[in-house]
């Protein structure tokens, strides 16, 4: 029996677990998934035939031990501690899969790792995993055809369905970890654009926009995300003159976002002082100039030229920013006090369901022709469990830990899903549950 160890009951687990432990007996696996709260992960079991277990990756000796019994490790822990288990699965010999970023320790372990025969797959979530293995599809598609790629622009976003909490006018609510939504876009963005290496500074971030247009949901707005120059040689596409990556939100997000970004509510840097008694109001109000009478609300219109009654003030308000709510920390940096206020508004309640969106846009010349290829994804949850969040990024995870014990995986390493090996099985089963790009050329 092939043992499945899965870490972390977070929000994007439920989805991966429920797969996991539904294939469990076609394919005669156990499943035990370990999270830091043991009540966590029993609950995310349920009435399914899988174990529950304590987790901690800093308790060296139980840690080990629980790896040392899976034949392969699943981590949905925080990226930064992906590490630590691949140090451990590389010392006792266990494939390693998650839904991160490949970090530059990560990438180290890759020689080590081909070298004991393990498989370390990263990015094969949504985004990254799903934006990967759609756009490489399309790709290789349009080679195969004798196509020369020019252009490719990739946006994805996780919203809420249009009918959940209508009077939201952010149309966004945390589907992923909040930290990650309030730190977004902190470094410099590069992207290519008609030829030219482009950098975005996070100042400058949420001002620069591209317009997206998804047929059947409507108009969106991207912004650049990290480093797309890092794919152009993983997606075969050192010739091609504009290539962009990004992260998709309803029009008029970064707008009001951009305000608590210049403000400085997003620094990280540091931890205030006297937050335990402290207002909502109070805080905001201590990263604004002016005189004590004059209301921080006010303070925003003048200081960013705003329409008092307008869309900004309107995101701004309702998220609570104003009010005499006390925050409710005793400490805590810029950035953890402002998703601890946002939490209040943004966690998705009952039956609020999250809506995602994928939008793919291709250039390429054939036979002295220009055509456009667009192909978009959409998804909705089921209720504030069973998200889209949590569908699109452990279902692939999860199909692909099937590839690996039934032997359709041959590569080893420190890899990302970008072959046809993965994309092609992974993407036709994630199909075959509603979850598939449209294609649309001109």
């Amino acid at each position: 029996m092939n043992k499945i160890l899965v870490l972390g009951a977070g929000r994007s687990s439920s989805s991966l677990i429920d797969y996991l432990l539904s294939q469990g007996p076609v394919n005669g696996w156990h499943i035990t998934v370990g999270d830091f709260s043991k009540d966590l992960a029993r609950g995310k079991i349920g009435s399914g035939h899988g174990d529950a277990i304590g987790f901690d990756i800093h308790d060296m000796v139980a840690s080990k031990e629980a790896i040392a019994a899976a034949d392969v490790v699943i981590s949905l822990l925080p990226a930064h501690l992906h590490t630590a288990v691949a140090r451990h699965c590389l010392e006792l010999r266990k494939h390693l899969l998650n839904a991160s970023y490949v970090s530059d320790e990560m990438r180290s372990f890759g020689e080590e790792a081909r070298s004991r025969g393990l498989l370390f797959l990263n990015e094969c979530g949504l985004d990254p995993g799903i934006d990967h293995m759609s756009a490489m599809q399309v790709i290789d598609r349009i080679k195969d055809r004798g196509g020369r790629l020019v252009s490719f622009e990739s946006f994805t976003g996780g919203l809420i369905a249009p009918a959940t909490d209508p009077g939201n006018p952010w149309r966004y609510k945390f589907t992923w970890n909040p930290r990650n939504v309030v730190m977004a876009g902190q470094g410099t963005a590069k992207f290519l654009q008609n030829g030219k290496f482009k950098y975005i500074p996070y100042q400058q971030l949420f001002r620069r926009l591209t317009e997206v247009s998804v047929p059947g949901l409507g108009e969106f707005e991207g912004y650049a995300n990290r480093d797309s120059l890092k794919y152009l040689d993983t997606y075969g596409l050192r010739d091609i003159r504009t290539m962009v990556r990004g992260t998709l939100r309803n029009r008029g997000y970064c707008s009001a976002w951009n305000v608590l970004v210049q403000t400085g509510c997003c620094d990280d840097s540091y931890e205030m002082e006297g937050i335990g008694e402290l207002t909502h109001r109070d805080f905001i109000d201590s990263f604004l100039d002016g005189h004590s009478a004059i209301p921080p609300e006010q303070k925003i219109v003048d200081l960013f030229n705003l329409d008092a009654a307008g869309e900004e003030m309107k995101r701004l308000t309702w998220s609570g920013l104003f009010t005499d709510e006390k925050i409710g920390l005793n400490r805590g940096t810029p950035a953890q006090i402002l998703e601890h206020i946002l939490a209040k508004k943004w966690t998705l309640q009952p039956g609020d369901k999250d809506l995602i969106v994928m939008w793919h846009r291709f250039g390429y010349e054939l036979e002295k022709k220009t055509v456009v290829v667009q192909a978009s994804l959409s998804a909705t949850g089921v209720d504030e469990r069973d998200t889209a969040m949590a569908k699109t990024v452990g279902l692939p995870l999860g199909i692909a830990a099937k590839l690996l014990l039934q032997r359709k995986i041959a590569a080893r390493g420190v890899v990302i899903p970008v072959s046809r090996e993965f994309y092609d099985p992974i993407l036709a089963e994630l199909g075959t549950m509603g979850i598939r790009l449209t294609e649309h050329e001109s």
